[in-house]
């Protein structure tokens, strides 16, 4: 959940700071994390020998920003996690069970989350979660302060001995553990599932699933709602639309709204949301989907937690097909394109099925080549030319 507090935040161009700044701006973080009550043990042991990250490697802008939807959903809700999510639901359904009965958010909604935020635990990220934040505290940026504050929660955590130093790695922007905590949320909704003393996001599932859990009922949300459900618009519909077209489902009904299931549109309230327009997929969301949405503020973001959940649940999916000839491709699928473009000669390096600056620029290339629009993107189109060229 990084986008809480970075969304607006551009680290683009950036280097580290320079050693002169560097040292006093430690030195400061090392007294406001002894004013808020750390060590002067853990202090030292962890900060002594500190020295900062290359700030210009840091990304700056997430995939649910910058991807087109179809692409984002593609990858995130494919049948891979959707398999191991199902699987995760019987390895782990008696934690999740008690994550229900405590605060009252259902598996299928935090397994997604998991999955979304992490691959099921393949993918906490390599940073080290104190170096980041020192760096970014040091580091001119719009939300330094912020990064700061992060900074000495970080180092709470550390003494308080809930995450071991060697494994406290995380995202460029200091998210960690297996459903990606910034630390100062962590440490607000931190939950011992596990009855250990300690909430371990990093080395205890159940820990980050009760945590998770607490954090989407503070959040608001309503185990007696679902988060929502695909609807179909009336022809040239051009009525409001958005999170905050809040109305009841019977207004809905009236302007001529329908689910695609055929079933009754419900009680309650409700939002219309149509994140690709009028030709792509609609829904009406309820204040669930808002509590999916304050985790990482994006409309894909809650989009996928949602209708992953729903396909763990044995659910269908979308049914109504994103407005693009070139739909996006499952992970499985990147695999396979990065694969056939290695094959021709193109230094991919690892076949992992995430679309680095190697994948895109060969694509790019072979885009060109094949007469096709030189923009980098991984579709089915340039997937189908590489299968038959």
């Amino acid at each position: 959940m990084i986008c809480r507090l970075v969304l607006t935040l551009l680290m683009a161009g950036i280097g580290a700071p320079a050693h002169a700044e560097w040292a006093p701006c430690l030195a400061g973080l090392q007294k406001s994390a002894a004013a808020a009550g750390v060590d002067q043990a853990t202090i030292q042991s962890v900060t002594g020998n500190l020295e900062p990250n290359d700030a210009a490697s840091f990304i700056g802008q997430q995939p649910e920003f910058t991807t087109p939807i179809w692409d984002y959903m593609a990858a995130l809700v494919d049948e891979e996690r959707v398999t191991e999510g199902r699987q995760k639901l019987r390895e782990y359904a008696n934690a999740l069970a008690a994550a229900q009965e405590r605060f009252g958010v259902d598996p299928a909604t935090l397994v997604s989350i998991w999955g979304v935020e992490s691959d099921y635990g393949k993918g906490f990220g390599w940073r080290p979660v104190v170096q980041s934040l020192a760096t970014l505290s040091c580091t001119a940026n719009r939300r330094q302060d912020a990064f700061r504050g992060e900074f000495v929660a970080a180092m709470k955590i550390l003494a308080n001995g809930d995450v071991r130093l060697e494994e406290f790695k995380g995202s460029w922007a200091g998210a960690f553990g297996h459903t990606q905590f910034m630390p100062t949320t962590f440490l607000r909704m931190r939950v011992d599932l596990d009855g250990d003393g300690h909430s371990d996001i990093v080395g205890s599932v159940p820990d980050a699933l009760g945590t998770t859990a607490n954090f989407l009922r503070k959040s608001g949300w309503d185990a007696s709602q679902p988060w929502g459900f695909e609807v179909k618009l009336p022809e040239n519909y051009s009525r409001p639309s958005g999170r905050g077209t809040r109305a009841a489902m019977s207004s809905w009904a009236s302007r001529g709204i329908t689910r695609v299931d055929g079933a009754a549109l419900g009680g309650g309230n409700a939002a219309l949301i149509i994140p690709a327009g009028n030709d792509g997929p609609a829904f009406l969301v309820t204040r669930n989907f808002d509590a999916l949405y304050t985790y990482n503020n994006a409309i894909s973001y809650a989009l996928a937690i949602a209708v992953l959940s729903d396909r763990l649940r044995g659910g269908q999916g979308i049914a109504t097909p994103w407005p693009t000839d070139d739909p996006g491709l499952s992970r499985i699928e990147r695999k396979e394109l990065q694969t056939l473009l290695q094959q021709r000669g193109y230094p991919i390096g690892n076949i992992d099925g995430v679309l680095g600056a190697k994948t895109r620029e060969a694509i790019a290339d072979f885009q060109e080549r094949a007469g096709l629009k030189r923009d980098g993107r991984a579709g089915q189109k340039v997937l189908q030319a590489l299968k038959g060229r």
